[in-house]
């Protein structure tokens, strides 16, 4: 089966180049059965209110936009501009610095930034939804600029990261997830495993002591001491794509600190792990936006 292609911006552009073509292609979403009050769930025609861009429920009265709830909420920047956000987001593999939102939309640095974090925010939810499962290869890799006078590799005061990635019986990739950790040892292993991999699956390490908890924890381990000459292929394909993360990282966002390194992850595994459905990136962004709640500035600046 062929797939899609990709939609290009002159076609984006021609679908949704105007608050109204955003608005109704956002309620359908949202709605795709007909209103649903946000407040006592009754679905049933609203009544438009056209100069406020609301809907009122027919039954309590309740009136509500088609961003209320959505990480969208109170935004006084327009949908269009919003839309084209989620487009550059969710469509280029290197990513789109808040710099380059602000040149493309029109907008304040401050805004784009904001608009930016709020998108890998709702990407970083979507994932939540499912576990890795099956065989799961793991590995550790470190980010950031070491201080000076520190340890290479796992004796680094770089920022850990724990990575996962599901394998299917070909030795295809599936899914992956990664999260930032505050040090190397058992207990992080055991935390990600526990959070992000099924019970009972098949995991596959490097050698390193702090992965025999993995056997404690219920899951069929095994362990390999990594040898790039002797056992070239242990781990090769993780290995790649933490280069690929690295590459990510250090190509769009420079300098970027600690502070949100898991959100630039999350927002990265986002997009491999929909690489198969490119053509159906946008509105499975828009729905990620839409499903996630609204994060209060507060909670994007910590």
């Amino acid at each position: 089966m062929a797939q899609q292609k990709t939609m290009s911006l002159l076609e984006f552009t021609k679908q949704f180049g105007t608050e109204e073509l955003c608005r109704q292609h956002l309620y359908n979403m949202r709605w795709p059965k007909g209103f649903v009050c946000p407040k006592c769930g009754t679905v049933d025609e609203p009544f438009n209110i056209k100069s406020r861009n609301l809907y009122q429920c027919k039954h309590c009265n309740h009136q509500a936009s088609v961003t209320a709830g959505t990480v969208m909420d109170k935004t006084k920047t327009p949908l269009h501009k919003w839309f084209l956000g989620i487009y550059l987001m969710s469509q280029d593999k290197r990513g789109c610095s808040a710099k380059r939102l602000q040149r493309e939309l029109g907008i304040a640095y401050d805004t784009a930034w904001t608009m930016s974090h709020k998108i890998r925010k709702a990407m970083g939810e979507k994932d939540t939804a499912y576990l890795l499962g099956g065989t799961v290869d793991m590995d550790e890799a470190f980010f950031g600029a070491a201080r000076v006078g520190s340890k290479r590799g796992r004796g680094t005061e770089k920022t850990p990261i724990v990575f996962g990635i599901s394998m299917n019986n070909k030795g295809k990739p599936g899914f992956i997830k990664a999260k930032v950790a505050p040090n190397v040892d058992s207990e992080t292993v055991s935390d990600f495993a526990k959070e992000y991999i099924e019970a009972g699956s098949h995991i596959r390490s490097d050698g390193l002591n702090i992965y025999r908890i993995l056997s404690k924890d219920g899951y069929a381990h095994e362990a390999q001491v990594f040898d790039p000459i002797g056992s070239p292929e242990h781990l090769k394909i993780l290995h790649v794509i933490i280069s690929n993360v690295k590459a990510f990282i250090n190509g769009t966002y420079h300098g970027l600190g600690d502070t949100h390194l898991q959100a630039f992850i999350d927002e990265f595994c986002y997009r491999f792990n929909r690489r198969f459905w490119e053509s159906q990136l946008f509105n499975r962004t828009i729905d990620a936006c839409i499903g996630a709640a609204p994060f209060p500035r507060y909670e994007l600046i910590g």
